[in-house]
């Protein structure tokens, strides 16, 4: 029996300051197969030197240089992507890459987003539920175009009160609004089925699978980002906002969830701590 694929997702708020701080010890001893980036903040040049050679390289940079950026880097090449969501006017560019691999003759289709932080009552609000609204209609599509399908990545928002530590104080900022939280209740409903959203808004559920909850259970957490202000990491007051978003189909076939949060405040080469899933294609 072949060895599982093992992807991973990490937001590492700019490459290479990660790289650093210690990133390239971590990707070296991990095992990864194919690595999601969020928050690259540098040229393709730049995760070419970063990675070296044994690494293959899809990167979409954002529009304003310095900001946002995905990339997805693997062990092995990858076919047709595309870096587009949403309507022509919408810049989504340094948000969304899909990628499709041939794992020994079976396809996975492998998506690294990152999802605006946005702010209450300002154009980064609107702009957030553009890139919700356009991720509602791409889901679909993206699982008929094959059914083992991935999208991971920063998402920006704590789907349920389990995913937040102090929910009760985020009700009314940006990352636990009713009105995004409601988007993930339709991304993760039965397929199909009229679903209501924690805003009171119904529409129709998409049938994705979070496999950090499918893993971990009803439980607080685990959190995958804490704030760098205070002691937030050292009394793991975080949030859980990185996802990995699986077809049914290939939720069936992941294991061994681990977020790989660092042993300490000083040891963490970014905010957020790796996505790390294993999935037997």
């Amino acid at each position: 029996m072949s060895a599982p694929l093992r992807i991973a997702s990490v937001n590492v708020n700019g490459v290479r300051a990660a790289f650093r701080k210690g990133m390239g010890d971590w990707l070296e001893n991990r095992g990864v197969d194919i690595l999601a980036l969020q928050e690259v903040r540098a040229a393709t040049s730049d995760l070419e030197t970063l990675f070296g050679p044994g690494w293959n390289i899809l990167h979409d940079a954002a529009t304003a240089k310095g900001r946002a950026g995905v990339a997805i880097v693997s062990r092995r090449s990858a076919g047709i992507h595309r870096v587009a969501l949403g309507a022509d006017d919408f810049d989504s560019a340094g948000r969304w890459i899909e990628a499709d691999f041939d794992i020994d003759g079976t396809l996975v289709t492998v998506v690294s987003t990152y999802v605006h932080s946005g702010e209450v009552d300002t154009p980064k609000q609107v702009e957030k539920f553009r890139f919700l609204e356009a991720m509602l209609e791409r889901l679909p599509a993206l699982r008929e175009h094959n059914p083992l399908s991935l999208v991971v990545g920063d998402l920006n928002v704590g789907h349920t009160e389990l995913d937040i530590k102090n929910w009760k104080g985020n009700v009314k900022r940006a990352g636990f609004l009713p009105a995004e939280r409601s988007y993930f209740d339709r991304y993760l409903g039965p397929a199909g089925e009229t679903v209501t959203g924690v805003d009171g808004v119904t529409g129709t559920g998409l049938g994705w699978v979070d496999i950090g909850r499918q893993s971990a259970g009803q439980v607080p957490g685990p959190y995958t980002w804490w704030s760098q202000r205070g002691q937030a990491f050292d009394t793991d007051t975080g949030w859980r906002i990185d996802y990995q978003l699986a077809t049914p189909e290939l939720a069936a076939l992941a294991s061994g969830y681990t977020i790989d949060r660092a042993a300490a405040y000083d040891q963490r080469w970014s905010d957020h701590a790796p996505v790390v899933v294993d999935y037997a294609v």
